[in-house]
């Protein structure tokens, strides 16, 4: 299976503050790849460096053999990027924000067409697209979200706490969005989450970071037979010593 990603000796420093510290990993196409870890891990660092917003302090990002830095028009043309605190135009219909968004990447309005309809089908929101966006609560804004991410068939999705703030059903929702998207359509995804036990149900791997470095990586059933955990959080104790 061919790399989709390729993360190498990354480090990322504000002022004092070591956010990266030589964080390496490589996720192959087609998957789903976490990266798990408390907040302030250097999460969403690692995920903004390789949506080429941020510039790294050393060490070096690939996305489908595309650098980052010296290639960064490319590498976005290939991914999409969902921000944690990620907003949609309120007083625009679902339907109209999803069309506004298409047209960034469209060729022609067929397309626009057609990648709406993608969109639609994948955020389940039905006959309430036509509703305002500020009518949404916060679970039906998290799904037009994810549908517009997904809905342009990217080589790579780029998902900040993807089901942050939102209760069980939607979580279990948008969850079910992601992973049958990813097996029709085979999109790679690299996500962050500080919900371990969330993410051990989805990803096919994950990598546990901790102060900006990789301190486990594997599927989640190799992990928990190496650590002998019950689940993804107590393989996570075990290894920064918290038990």
């Amino acid at each position: 299976m061919s790399t989709a990603v390729e993360v190498n000796e990354l480090v990322k420093v504000f002022g004092e503050v070591r956010a990266l510290d030589g964080l390496s990993f490589q996720i192959r196409k087609g998957e789903i790849y976490g990266l798990i870890g408390p907040n302030g891990a250097g999460k969403t660092t690692a995920l903004r460096i390789t949506s080429t917003l941020l510039l790294p302090t050393s060490g070096t990002v690939k996305v489908f053999g595309h650098d980052v830095i010296d290639e960064a028009s490319e590498v976005r043309r290939l991914i999409t990027y969902l921000p944690e605190e990620a907003g949609a135009y309120k007083n625009l219909s679902g339907y109209e924000y999803l069309e506004f968004m298409a047209k960034f990447t469209a060729k022609n309005k067929e397309t626009v067409k057609e990648t709406v309809e993608v969109a639609a089908k994948i955020s389940g929101l039905e006959e309430r697209l036509k509703d305002k966006v500020k009518t949404y609560s916060k679970g039906m804004k998290r799904r037009l979200l994810v549908a517009r991410a997904l809905m342009t068939k990217p080589g790579l999705s780029v998902l900040d706490e993807p089901t942050s703030g939102l209760d069980v059903l939607h979580s279990v929702h948008v969850r079910g969005i992601i992973k049958q998207y990813v097996e029709k359509q085979g999109v790679t995804v690299l996500l962050s989450s500080h919900n371990m036990l969330e993410v051990e149900h989805l990803c096919d791997r994950v990598a546990l970071i901790n102060k900006g470095k990789i301190v486990a990586e594997g599927t989640p059933v190799e992990l928990k037979d190496k650590y002998d955990a019950p689940n993804i959080e107590e393989v996570f104790a075990k290894v920064v010593g918290f038990v």
